[in-house]
């Protein structure tokens, strides 16, 4: 198997198990090969575009009456 093939099993193998693979050279670790997909969402904005806002948001469920003492 030519190198490149073997470089693309290698990350297939990565990508499948989700485990980092350590690339060596002459027996020395030189890099590791992480899978991209494992890299966790930003949870800022990850709804972005998906809701939307009907009404008054800012003010009050119930009216304000509702609050006062009696």
């Amino acid at each position: 198997m030519n190198s490149r093939l073997k470089c693309l099993a290698v990350m297939a193998q990565g990508m499948q198990s989700g485990e980092p693979v350590l690339i060596a050279k002459h027996g020395k670790p030189v890099a590791k090969l992480v899978s991209a997909a494992l890299e966790a969402d930003d949870l800022f904005g990850y709804m972005a575009g998906k809701v939307k806002i009907a009404g008054d948001i800012v003010g009050p469920i119930t009216p304000l009456e509702d609050w006062e003492n009696k």
